[in-house]
């Protein structure tokens, strides 16, 4: 029996039940989690999301980490399988710590926190994605369909061979602090963000 197998079981989320199987990332759990939903096959719906604290378990207005995951959990359940890749990149790679010092300085000076990363001698984003990419191949997928609004993370699987086919996100901010955040984005690192619902 595969490692992925063994760890097979229901779960339950907004009153429908999925088969979900679980990995550690590229084989070290430290790097995060691969949540395989139903039975992904080329073309699936995937997720790479790298974990947020504050936008997650406690509830923080003031980005669109929380809304985003949710999002993408709720395309993938409608599509009866998928992959979230979930890493351990808290604050942009950088850590909570530095994550905490970046909002208070944004607070203390009125920058984005992009540039408060910058004035703090902390790189705008040092996340990776290649152990992503490892886990998603060893998987059998060669091609994805992404659910992200972040170019770097198309670049990083398209270089480790997977054909990736990019699915913008679109999430309502859910204060001026996370409207602010999200045209940061934009500006600093070019995501592709989308201003209106699909179909609208």
């Amino acid at each position: 029996m595969s490692a992925a197998a063994e760890t097979g079981h229901r779960f339950t989320r907004n009153g429908r039940e999925s088969r979900l199987r679980v990995l550690a990332v590229d084989g070290n759990p430290g790097l995060g989690h691969v949540l395989i939903f139903g039975d992904p096959d080329d073309d699936c719906l995937v997720r790479v999301h790298s974990r947020c604290l504050y936008g997650e378990a406690l509830g923080s207005q003031d980005c669109d980490c929380g809304p985003e995951l949710h999002r993408s959990l709720d395309l993938i359940q409608d599509a009866g399988a998928g992959v979230l890749v979930y890493l351990e990149q808290e604050g942009r790679g950088a850590g909570l710590i530095a994550k905490a010092l970046g909002y208070r300085e944004a607070e203390r000076t009125g920058v984005d926190t992009f540039t408060a990363y910058r004035n703090l001698g902390y790189p705008d984003d040092c996340r990776g994605y290649q152990h992503a990419a490892n886990s998603l191949l060893k998987l059998g997928l060669t091609r994805v369909r992404l659910l992200t609004n972040n170019p770097d993370k198309v670049r990083a699987l398209r270089e480790a061979g997977l054909t990736v086919f990019p699915e913008p996100l679109y999430t309502e901010p859910l204060s001026d602090r996370a409207a602010a955040y999200l045209d940061a984005k934009r500006r600093h690192r070019g995501h592709w963000i989308p201003t209106t619902a699909p179909g609208d």
